[in-house]
């Protein structure tokens, strides 16, 4: 079998989404994905890559994914270039997957769980719906629909969280401090701005209790001092974690931050392969490890970040805040690692906009995410999604 084309795609409406679609001489195609900067990954498959993989047998998945990342602008990074590979990297999954008739999680070494725990990350239908990202002006508040969570955790967290519940999800993440950091460019907080940022917590807790765990998401917007001063004021809520709280391009400056409070740091999406994780993991700077499989090198380099975590005595939480092929895949990869302490999931994507681009998302029931069914990743873009008027194709062939 041998790959003869390349395809890259994207809506406009949809315009973070990637998809990438290898045909083979056999006619199996495989599905990737990748999030952000969708036109600038498809100029790099096809002026870059599609000369590397042509005529290739899609099998050699290690051999390809090495081949791609060893590029001298595509190295430990989770830019254009390694966006690219990791698209590619999936789709190679789900061709191998769909070749073998077996699903992406058995290529893996099989399930390694009967069902996993997610958590919600509350955003909104509308959250890095379009090509902005994460600007405080620009979330899209009160899109139609009964999972709008990013309003819901502005708002009344507390309420949030007993809805929650009441659907069996236990956990939840937040990102409270972020229009703060946007007013002093994360350099300092105020004894007001601080008290301010904290009262979803207080709602959360006073409402429900200790039954709903919170995981803290600050985008790497703070300085360290100010980071620190953060983490301390929200020790008596007992979050879960605390993800991304500086910018992660200093092991250092991490570590110094873990060792100033009792909650873990989770990292992280950011980092760009595992290299970048080993220098974290060397310096007791990560209590969780996070991977977005859509940025750092696919399934391929996933689990090898999650067998590194193990190395570590860590536990692996794959990140998932993008599209529903991405999602799919880090389903996968979360059943087939033993290490795996929980799914990212979006409620408000799952059951909204996923299903306009695919054929199936993970079964989510009482606050667990169970195994994908079929061969290769089990899902695949709707027919639908083929004569969308917005739709941007790129095509390479052999």
């Amino acid at each position: 079998m041998k790959i003869t084309a390349i395809e890259t795609l994207y809506a406009r409406e949809f315009a973070n989404v990637m998809w990438v679609r290898l045909h083979t001489d056999a006619g199996v195609i495989g599905l990737g994905e990748t999030f952000y900067v969708a036109a600038a990954v498809s100029a790099h498959i096809h002026d870059t890559l599609a000369s590397r993989l042509l005529g290739k047998d899609p099998s050699c998945i290690e051999a390809i994914n090495r081949d791609m990342v060893d590029l001298p602008l595509a190295q430990a990074s989770t830019g254009a270039e390694f966006r690219a590979a990791s698209a590619i990297d999936i789709a190679l999954y789900d061709l191998w997957g769909k070749a073998t008739n077996q699903p992406v999680h058995q290529l893996l070494g099989g399930l390694c769980w009967d069902k996993l725990r997610v958590y919600n990350t509350c955003a909104g239908y509308g959250y890095v719906r379009n090509r902005d990202i994460r600007t405080v002006n620009t979330w899209n508040i009160g899109a139609d629909g009964p999972y709008e969570d990013l309003q819901g955790f502005t708002t009344d967290a507390g309420a949030l969280a007993e809805n929650l519940l009441e659907s069996g999800i236990t956990a939840m993440k937040i990102w409270p401090f972020d229009p703060i950091a946007r007013q002093t460019g994360g350099i300092d907080i105020s004894a007001a701005q601080l008290r301010e940022g904290l009262k979803p917590f207080e709602l959360i807790r006073s409402r429900v209790g200790d039954r709903m765990d919170i995981m803290v998401e600050f985008h790497s917007l703070w300085n360290l001092t100010t980071a620190k001063r953060i983490a301390k004021a929200l020790e008596p809520y007992a979050p879960t974690w605390y993800e991304d709280p500086i910018r992660m391009n200093s092991s250092g400056a991490l570590a110094e931050y873990a060792r100033s409070t009792t909650v873990p740091v989770c990292a992280s999406e950011t980092l760009g392969s595992r290299f970048a994780y080993k220098d974290m993991l060397d310096k007791d700077a990560i209590g969780v490890v996070m991977v977005d499989l859509c940025w750092t090198g696919g399934l391929t380099e996933g689990r090898k970040i999650a067998a590194l975590a193990d190395l570590y005595h860590k536990p692996f939480a794959p990140h998932d805040c993008t599209g529903p092929v991405g999602f799919a895949a880090a389903v996968h990869a979360s059943f087939s690692q033993p290490n795996t302490l929980i799914q990212e999931s979006v409620r408000a994507f799952y059951t909204g906009w996923y299903k306009e681009l695919v054929t199936a998302v993970p079964v989510i029931r009482d606050g667990y995410v169970y195994p994908m069914e079929g061969p290769g990743l089990g899902t695949d873009l709707l027919p639908a999604v083929f004569e969308r008027s917005d739709l941007v194709v790129r095509r390479s062939e052999a």
